[in-house]
């Protein structure tokens, strides 16, 4: 079945209008609450800078897929596929459901960490309990193994791996939000061409929410993600290797299961390579560093927006790999 790319550029379009439409409305809430990121540290920024990128992604997200969901029930904007569309998310709306409620937890408990600073005991706990909350409703990893147990452990090491692959590559303007909207864009086109509509539409309002988010975050940040936003986003990604199915008996390729390693190979490369090199200096591995590959590039030479451009270009090549 040819899903309409309409409908696929509707929900990208529909969640890039609503982050772009409603950042600046998080930001002012941001300045009035007191969720900044001040200057100091680490940090170049020289005034305090709205951590409001999360809460306008989850927006984008939640708002255009809310908005689809109530249109289909009442059969408000019919095509072709309407029958489909609606069968999917029947079939799949216990999953839809615990996905969403992640996405918002995870938001809160990034939000939490960004206003009080939260013990890494207390965040990890936290992104462990909705990890669990998701491998319960169903999206789960299985690798081939017919056993409960080994899907539950390995759903769980999976999110929380790329959760904090991504959170940890917010070190720069645009380079988690970029990463996520490349890595997004390709689960949507793979998901596409295999005639997964829902996985597929699902990943085009994440790149669409993550694009939206892009003009007020590079090359000059009016806004940052914050935990928030480098949770959701890790969360989303996450998610979004889980769900297509890279492996069928119509088109049986085993291999194909490594497209989400080749998708997120940057993220994850960078998270293995900071990990190791802490854990060799006797550092904690939660413990913030300049080791990151944006950070050895800057320091060879490049600026910062050419640096992020670079590490972008790496991802969507990897990407590009994962297709083929």
């Amino acid at each position: 079945m040819t899903f309409p790319i309409n409908v696929y550029s509707a929900a990208f379009a529909s969640a890039f209008a609503t982050t772009l439409a409603t950042l600046p409305l998080w930001r002012n809430w941001c300045r009035r609450t007191g969720l900044l990121d001040e200057p100091g540290h680490r940090k170049i920024h020289e005034a305090p800078i709205p951590l409001a990128g999360g809460l306008a992604v989850l927006t984008g997200l939640l708002v255009p897929l809310a908005a689809a969901v109530v249109l289909l029930k009442f059969n408000v904007i019919p095509f072709a596929h309407t029958d489909a569309l609606v069968y999917g998310l029947n079939k799949r709306k216990l999953q839809l459901a615990a996905i969403a409620l992640g996405a918002i937890g995870m938001t809160i408990l990034g939000v939490l960490d960004d206003k009080h600073e939260l013990r890494p005991v207390h965040k990890f706990s936290g992104q462990l309990l909705i990890a669990v909350l998701v491998a319960a409703a169903g999206v789960r990893i299985t690798l081939f193994v017919p056993n409960v147990a080994f899907s539950y452990a390995v759903t769980i090491l999976w999110l929380l791996t790329v959760i904090n692959a991504f959170n940890f590559m917010d070190n720069m303007n645009g380079l988690c939000a970029g990463l996520g909207a490349i890595g997004a864009g390709w689960f949507a086109v793979i998901a596409a061409l295999d005639g997964q509509y829902l996985v597929a539409l699902i990943a085009f309002l994440t790149c669409g929410a993550l694009v939206g988010f892009l003009p007020h975050n590079f090359p000059t940040a009016r806004a940052f993600l914050g935990d928030a936003g480098s949770h959701l986003t890790g969360y989303l990604l996450a998610v979004l290797a889980i769900l297509p199915h890279f492996y069928s008996k119509l088109d049986p390729r085993p291999w194909a299961v490594i497209s989400p390693l080749l998708v997120l190979a940057v993220p994850l490369g960078d998270l293995a390579w900071v990990v190791v090199l802490r854990w060799r200096l006797g550092k904690p591995f939660y413990i913030g560093d300049t080791n990151h590959l944006s950070h050895r590039l800057v320091r060879a030479g490049l600026n910062r927006r050419t640096a992020v451009l670079l590490i972008w270009l790496a991802a969507a090549v990897m990407g590009g790999l994962a297709l083929l």
